[in-house]
């Protein structure tokens, strides 16, 4: 075990595959010589020479069509978008091209490709820059989504994704990439995708959340815990396509309420997704309405009122209280 950081699991992660594999390869705006705007990438070319570690032009579209079309080639490249705000660019590079090609040619082709974003507020972006949009790609039939909200998520949930054998948007929450440390297997170790984590078990109340708001989930278990005695059990979805169900269904057989945190707009959100699913398949165990606590219905704002916009601990708190209280 090492202890790492998030963006220092990730760049792990990348090195690994390279090495592992003479069909991996990165490609995207200043991943090469420059290492990355966040540094994820730093050294890789250095390493692996300019073939495998690709400097691309200023151009979201080719960056994901060159990608498609090496997938579909024999390679396997991991494709970087600087932020997710900019992926519209690549939309139908993703959703009309990626995303469809094993479908669309009956299972002759597929397309192994790993599109890299980082996402989330809290960090004083301008705009376009902390845009959740996952629910967009949740959306998207043949497209895995994977949120990491650890560093040893984050290695683990890459190196499955690598190693996938269709597309997947891997999503880096900003605000985590150095917020703290964790322990990292040195190894090769994958996450299945598709699997979600009971983070903290608990009886009284099911808090739900992925990316950047399971620190926030966790914390604000702790502190209904200390405030009002609620026993909170805190699930990381990890993946929202394809989502655990089951794992969420079993935890409100338990508790029979449910607090989903999120930090993209509250409509036709993910949460939205859970709720649903959860009023389809465990309605007899709810005890309370569900409550989602979400960014507002608004553009991503400027930096001098976005902690006004993004779930609080304080928020979450309330949510629990009053679905515990029911």
């Amino acid at each position: 075990m090492r202890e790492m950081t998030m963006i220092q699991a990730i760049h792990e992660a990348m090195k690994m595959a390279l090495e592992s594999d003479d069909r991996v390869m990165v490609l995207g705006e200043d991943v090469g010589k420059n290492g990355g705007v966040f540094r994820a990438t730093e050294g890789l070319q250095a390493h692996f020479g300019p073939d495998r570690v690709v400097d691309t032009p200023l151009a979201e579209s080719a960056i994901v069509g060159a990608a498609v079309g090496l997938a579909v080639a024999g390679m396997r490249p991991i494709a970087e978008i600087q932020f997710l705000g900019f992926i519209y660019e690549a939309m139908d590079q993703i959703a009309g091209q990626a995303a469809r090609i094993r479908f669309r040619s009956g299972g002759q082709y597929s397309a192994p490709i790993v599109i890299r974003a980082p996402f989330g507020g809290g960090v004083r972006t301008p705009e376009l820059h902390s845009d959740s949009l996952e629910a967009l790609f949740l959306h998207t039939p043949g497209l895995k989504v994977v949120m990491p909200s650890n560093p040893r998520d984050a290695k683990g949930l890459l190196l499955a994704a690598v190693r996938d054998p269709d597309p997947v948007l891997y999503l880096e929450p900003l605000k985590l990439y150095r917020a703290f440390r964790g322990e990292v297997p040195e190894e090769w170790y994958e996450v299945p995708i598709g699997r979600a984590q009971v983070v903290i078990p608990g009886q009284d109340v099911t808090v739900i959340a992925w990316g950047p708001t399971v620190p926030v989930a966790v914390r604000s278990a702790r502190s209904a815990q200390e405030a009002w005695g609620h026993s909170c059990e805190v699930i990381d979805l990890r993946t929202i396509a394809p989502m655990d169900t089951e794992t969420l269904v079993a935890s409100v057989e338990k508790t029979g309420r449910v607090v989903v945190v999120h930090e993209a707009v509250r409509s036709g959100g993910v949460g939205a997704e859970v709720a649903a699913r959860l009023a389809e398949s465990a309605f007899l165990s709810l005890a309370a309405p569900m409550v989602r606590v979400t960014g507002y219905d608004t553009p991503y704002p400027p930096p001098a009122i976005e902690d006004a916009w993004l779930p609080s601990v304080d928020r979450v708190v309330e949510a629990i209280h009053r679905v515990a209280a029911f």
